[in-house]
């Protein structure tokens, strides 16, 4: 070779083109090398250290694990929407194509633009995915990682046309509840034993939040700050598909769509197809791998408040998954079949569902986005169902009229408030009939004819059709009855001028000159709330046991008094009641045209109670986060917790109201701590029982007595009894067991409102019955204030037996004992939270009866 061409550099002998050829693949091979290196996120078990499956994983370390995964990779942006009560983050991935998730916000608005009806053009699919809703069904959290690590991995080509939203944890406050538990108490090497104590969680167990309230059954509702932060989150993206991840029984096998019936006539023909589609291609996989599967069955789409149903009635393929094991299996759990279930099983079968859901959706992409435009397009201009108009009115308490609308207006639904007056003519929730009324300024109304009208639909038919009578849980939530409000529902579509909101009444500057006494209205929440205030400023209140007239207007019984006397100040009234939006009168005279004079022991002073509820072993979780709710979140009135173990210890002087939630108390089936309690209540305590509390002071000597079956009437008559009715097909056995069944309907109970437990209310009170318990009416010592007579059924699921046995009994009512009172509330009036027209008979119990 010569010398000065061996000199000469190698790449001085290529061609120019060819030369602009190898750089440009050099810097793509440079580019790519680095961003692969840039890219590169650790797997779960890398980070961790340890593999998934072998631990439960606190809920800290899993958001560390998103954060730095987000922080690697350039397809997945973390958002944290919020926090619980307990202050842990919620958090979630959004998971997209670099080129997507560059445009992420533009995607968001065009697809929210899909339910407004722009053109579908071009959009990804959106497949949100949520893990683990209920605590201590905590596989869906440890599945939710390895979910995300596949989609920045191997299954990057999903992206494409997709973006999946991943909230690992619905419920981060129930998940540590349960997390501690077995972290700290699960064997070196895991007890599959079944009734090892790793397998049974200690009161109140993981399922619920903080306020031991089911998140599953709140996201209509938003009760919870949990659900209101998520839904916000949910209806800003309005995905096309949602999976809610599940845990069921140790030996059910994994459950999948479609959905069993009933399935509520919202539900569209594309809705059900798709399920059938994702189904058979999540069953293409455990097929294959041998895995047990079922569909069609026990897990339905009719309640709207589910993690399924919300997002469905909304326009999305909205599915529940369903694993064995939830807060049983541990990290592993022996089954009747002879099988060992681990926790690597559990995520295991939920990863594979996930993805799979994900590949179909990807390989529909375009099918389901024009069929979620086409919903909300049919949905603004063709509603379904009889109804196209809902009118709601005041009657006096436009408290609660706002309060509805809110509860709507948070869930996106179009509201409006009537300004003028028209006549129409519509279907009487409280009569039950088609009838003329009019339509008057200040209504609230809402239109058939809009995006969500299905939600609408739901959410106020007065009848829901069942086309299956074995449901999964309530079967009737009509918010007029749950509201108490006054309704019709019209079939012509009526859109009267309305404006977004009402003209606020306006709240006089009440003043101090002159003021004898403040005035302040007794019908709602609101004024429970502002009672409530005023007991925590140590400032001294009455209320009226009668009606009474002053100034030619007259006030009904339950008005609250403020009086000069007793108080030595009274400048913080008019304020406090101006910030709370109190109608506050004053008065200058306690001198009245009609009625009590303010002096009388008619105007009965209220106490400031000390109150407590039990909680602990025997107690109905749900039932007592309820009224803890109540308490300490909606009113803010200090209330003591007590465990059923320290019933005990209790210094009874101290204390002047006890709380029996729903549940069974092994320290009423003794004898001695049965008698201290009546002692107390006889010496001026007020104990409240709720619901099977009831049932259990009823089996005691407490002078009252649950209504027993009516004796057969063939007996009664004289009739010889069909030999032929034992004998029944085993074939029919879930349709004949729905004879005695109520998962929950309304009814219409009788109230007297001149006792002070229905103090705020009309005549009547509409209760969600889920029950066939009634208490024999009280014959002395005692008030029968809410009662069932024949025919109170409204709507919902009642077997024929169970329907037979409720009439002629009482719900509600108050048992005189010595100096005390025995509340009893068969039916619970705060049922989930949602139920707003029981809070004001909840708070009488407290604050007015005994006073």
């Amino acid at each position: 070779m010569p010398k000065e061409i061996a000199a000469k550099p190698y790449l001085s002998y290529i061609q120019p083109k060819a030369m602009r050829r190898i750089i440009t693949t050099f810097c793509i091979l440079f580019t790519t090398l680095c961003q692969a290196s840039a890219q590169t996120a650790p797997s779960p078990a890398t980070f961790l250290q340890y593999p998934l499956g072998s631990h439960f994983t606190p809920h800290f370390k899993v958001v560390e694990y998103f954060k730095e995964v987000a922080r690697n990779v350039n397809t997945v942006k973390l958002e944290t929407y919020g926090q619980t009560y307990e202050g842990r983050p919620l958090i979630m991935a959004i998971v997209a194509s670099p080129e997507n998730l560059a445009r992420l916000e533009e995607v968001r608005q065009q697809n929210l633009g899909l339910v407004a009806g722009a053109n579908p053009a071009n959009q990804p699919v959106i497949v949100w995915l949520s893990y683990n809703v209920h605590g201590n069904e905590a596989v869906s959290t440890e599945a939710a990682m390895k979910t995300l690590y596949a989609l920045i991995s191997e299954r990057t080509d999903l992206l494409k046309n997709t973006i999946v939203i991943i909230d690992p944890c619905l419920n981060p406050d129930g998940r540590e509840r349960y997390v501690n538990f077995y972290n700290a108490i699960h064997s070196k090497v895991p007890d599959a034993t079944p009734y090892a104590r790793e397998h049974y969680e200690p009161w109140p167990g993981g399922r619920s939040n903080h306020y031991y309230f089911d998140l599953n059954r709140d996201w209509a509702w938003q009760t919870q700050t949990e659900s209101r932060q998520r839904v916000l989150q949910y209806n800003r993206w309005m995905p096309q598909v949602h999976v809610d991840f599940h845990e069921q029984g140790v030996d059910a096998p994994y459950y999948f769509a479609p959905a069993a019936e009933p399935l509520h006539d919202a539900v569209t023909a594309w809705q059900r197809e798709f399920q059938v589609q994702i189904g058979k291609h999540n069953a293409t996989y455990f097929d294959a791998k041998g895995w047990l599967y079922f569909t069609k069955e026990q897990f339905d789409l009719f309640y709207p408040s589910y993690g399924d149903t919300y997002p469905t009635y909304n326009g999305s393929i909205g599915m529940t998954y369903e694993q064995g094991g939830s807060g049983r299996a541990g990290l592993a759990i022996a089954t009747r079949q002879g099988d060992t279930l681990t926790l690597l099983d559990r995520i295991e079968h939920h990863y594979t569902t996930g993805l799979a859901t994900v590949e179909v959706s990807a390989a529909n992409a375009a099918k389901l986005v024009n069929e979620f435009a086409g919903y909300f397009a049919a949905a603004r201009s063709k509603p379904s169902g009889d109804y196209k108009t809902y009118v709601i009115k005041a009657a006096g308490n436009q408290e609660k009229l706002l309060s509805l609308a809110e509860t709507l207006r948070k869930n996106e639904l179009i509201v409006g408030f009537a300004t003028g007056n028209s006549s129409s003519n519509g279907f009487n929730y409280f009569t039950s009939k088609t009838e003329n009324f009019n339509i008057e300024k200040g209504d609230l109304v809402i239109s058939a004819f809009q995006p969500r009208s299905n939600m609408v639909r739901v959410l106020f038919e007065p009848v829901s059709r069942l086309t299956d009578s074995v449901t999964y849980d309530i079967t009737a939530w009509a918010l007029p009855y749950a509201y108490g409000l006054p309704a019709y529902a019209l079939k012509q579509r009526t859109e009267p001028a309305t404006s977004p909101a009402p003209e606020k009444a306006a709240v006089a500057d009440a003043g101090t000159d002159n003021a004898y006494a403040y005035l302040a209205p007794w019908n709602s929440t609101k004024d429970l709330k502002f009672l409530v205030a005023l007991l925590n400023r140590n400032i001294k209140v009455r209320y009226s046991e009668k009606p009474f007239t002053i100034a030619d207007k007259t006030y009904p019984a339950g008005t609250l008094v403020i009086t000069k006397a007793g108080n030595a100040g009274l400048d913080v009234i008019p304020a406090l009641a101006a910030k709370m939006e109190i109608s506050l009168i004053k008065v200058p005279t306690g001198f009245v045209d009609k009625g009590a004079d303010f002096g009388s022991d008619k105007i009965r002073f209220i106490r400031k109670p000390k109150v407590a509820v039990m909680a602990g072993d025997g107690v109905s979780s749900l039932g007592m986060g309820e009224i803890w709710h109540f308490f300490e979140q909606q009113i803010g009135y200090p209330v003591t917790v007590l465990n059923t173990a320290s019933l005990y210890g209790v210094n009874w002087k101290e204390l002047d109201v006890l709380i029996l939630p729903d549940g069974h108390y092994a320290a009423l089936n003794d004898k001695v701590m049965s008698e201290r309690l009546k002692d107390w209540v006889s010496g001026g305590g007020k104990l409240i029982a709720v619901e099977d509390a009831v049932s259990q002071l009823a089996q005691g000597e407490w002078g009252f007595k649950l209504k027993k079956e009516e004796e057969d009437k063939d007996k009664k008559d004289g009739n010889k009894k069909d030999p032929y009715v034992p004998l029944r097909s085993y074939g029919n056995r879930e349709r004949e067991s729905v004879t005695q069944f109520i998962p929950g309907a309304i009814y219409k109970v009788h109230m007297d409102n001149t006792h002070p437990l229905a103090f705020g209310y009309p005549e009547y009170y509409y209760t969600l019955k889920q029950s066939d318990k009634l208490v024999e009416f009280i014959e002395s010592d005692g008030w029968n204030v809410g009662v069932l007579k024949k025919d109170d059924y409204i709507t919902g699921f009642v077997g024929a037996q169970t329907k037979l046995k409720l009439k002629d009994g009482l719900l509600f009512g108050v048992k005189e004992m010595g100096s005390g009172e025995l509340v009893l509330l068969t039916d619970n009036p705060l049922f989930r939270s949602f139920w707003e027209n029981g809070k004001l008979l909840f708070g009488n119990a407290v604050f007015m009866v005994g006073q």
